[in-house]
């Protein structure tokens, strides 16, 4: 018999990947698919950081296999970013620099979690956050910030769900899916939930820290006795438009970052040489192309947010970060059109591809099945030509 071990039938494949890949089979018939399914910029990766990258190139002296934590002068680079703009005193032993984000959290996963360990995951949450829990055989407990608070989770809640054997707690701010952004106060009265239980652990996830229209980027491991319960991610895919380069890390304790440099040393060793000198270019050099980005992303938030408020029956929140909207279609659900009836999330998303031909993620993925994900890395001619395939469409269920 051919059975896949325990660990892999007990997650999932990624929701995102399988709606995009859903999505180019309907564009490969020749279907012109709106696509909003992935979290990945529009952008192009700023020149300034493709050219760092040919220069690595040409200059010949990148072929060998780097540290597996990543270039010392990029450790440096990134320990000093945190200790001048996020107030947080990393230094380059705190970093492991790894392909992508992801990595970044399941080498964290893996270097911290028993089995039977619990990790209290907010809801909602990236997709990756609560399958790669299972897959170090961890417990995820879900616990859920609704609408009505911009999705966020309060400390009260987090408390209530801390046990004995609760091991760490994750979250994204800026949020994805929902764009939220816990504010300092948010974050404090976390922050003092944590430290009244021993050896509790944070994992942050800060990658979208630069696409963030609030004015401030607050990181839970500034505040005073967090620094050795943190363990921060982030990465250069979502404020650089360098998603294709997979370069992530994490900043933490030395003795985390140690585990996870033993973790990563026996599942890929470093990250690509050429991507590093164009990550160092990145975190080094002008920032202005990001900041237009974001600029744009928050003009696009905003004729976005008018739109979904066209429609009837869906309820958004107003994003403060990231480049997503997550509102709650549930109104539809047993609706039809008189040929499929709307039962669920995932019969939504795929009647919108079918009929709107627009790609979106279905709530499940993320924790909240009354939801979808909609992700406004298009331009903003895509997301007006998007928003009114759906609000015609969803015309149609009665």
């Amino acid at each position: 018999m051919n059975t896949l071990s325990n660990r892999i039938n007990a997650i999932e494949e990624s929701a995102t990947l399988a709606m995009a890949a859903k999505a180019r089979e309907f564009k490969l018939k020749g279907i012109d698919v709106i696509s909003l399914s992935l979290g990945e910029p529009d952008f192009k990766t700023p020149q300034h950081i493709c050219e760092a990258a040919k220069k690595a190139i040409d200059d010949g002296k990148y072929f060998t296999y780097p540290p597996v934590g990543g270039y010392q002068d990029l450790r440096e680079a990134l320990a000093a970013k945190y200790n001048k703009e996020n107030n947080v005193p990393y230094k380059a032993e705190n970093i492991v620099v790894s392909n992508g984000a992801k990595q970044s959290i399941a080498n964290t996963m893996l270097a911290l979690i028993n089995k039977g360990d619990e990790v209290v995951v907010f809801s909602p949450y990236w997709v990756s956050y609560d399958a790669l829990v299972r897959l170090a055989e961890g417990v995820p407990v879900i616990i859920k910030g609704g609408i009505e608070n911009d999705f966020k989770v309060t400390a009260s809640q987090l408390e209530a769900a801390i046990t004995l054997k609760t091991k760490a707690v994750i979250f994204s701010s800026p949020c994805n899916p929902t764009g939220s952004v816990f504010s300092r106060k948010e974050l404090q009265a976390i922050a003092e939930v944590v430290l009244k239980h021993e050896n509790l652990l944070i994992i942050a996830d800060e990658i979208y820290e630069h696409i963030n229209f609030t004015g401030e980027q607050v990181s839970i491991a500034s505040f005073p006795g967090m620094f050795d319960r943190t363990i921060t991610v982030n990465g250069f895919a979502k404020g650089y438009a360098m998603t294709g380069w997979r370069v992530g890390y994490i900043a933490a304790p030395k003795w985390i970052a140690d585990g996870c440099n033993k973790v990563q040393g026996q599942i890929t060793s470093a990250n690509c040489s050429i991507a590093q000198r164009a990550a160092y270019a990145a975190i080094t050099g002008d920032i202005t192309p990001t900041n237009k980005m974001v600029e744009e992303y928050r003009k696009r938030r905003d004729v976005v947010y008018e739109l979904l408020k066209d429609i009837p029956g869906v309820k958004a929140n107003y994003p403060e970060g990231a480049f997503y909207f997550f509102p709650d279609v549930s109104s539809y659900y047993g609706k039809s059109d008189g040929q499929k009836t709307i039962k669920n999330g995932d019969d939504l998303c795929l009647y919108l591809l079918e009929v709107a031909h627009v790609s979106l993620v279905t709530g499940d993925a993320f924790g909240d099945g009354n939801c979808v994900r909609l992700s406004y890395a298009a331009s903003e001619q895509e997301l007006k030509e998007a928003m009114k395939r759906i609000k015609e469409a969803l015309a149609k269920l009665k």
